[in-house]
């Protein structure tokens, strides 16, 4: 992983919910099994749409 390869969002809170979404850290399941050999720029978008999900979530965050 080099400077500009964004670090994984993984909490070790690693619990699919029924739409296959991790709770700790809300990337899809093929987006977690995807992250290590994801582009820059792909773990990017990635952890974009993991916000968009942790913001849309109306339950308790963890972070």
């Amino acid at each position: 992983m080099s400077e500009a390869d964004p670090a994984s969002p993984c909490i070790s809170v690693c619990l699919l919910d029924e739409n296959d979404i991790c709770v700790g850290c809300y990337r899809s399941a093929t987006e977690i099994t995807d992250w290590f050999m994801a582009s820059s720029a792909q773990r990017r978008e990635m952890l974009q749409l993991a916000a968009e999900r942790r913001l849309a979530d109306d339950k308790v965050q963890l972070r």
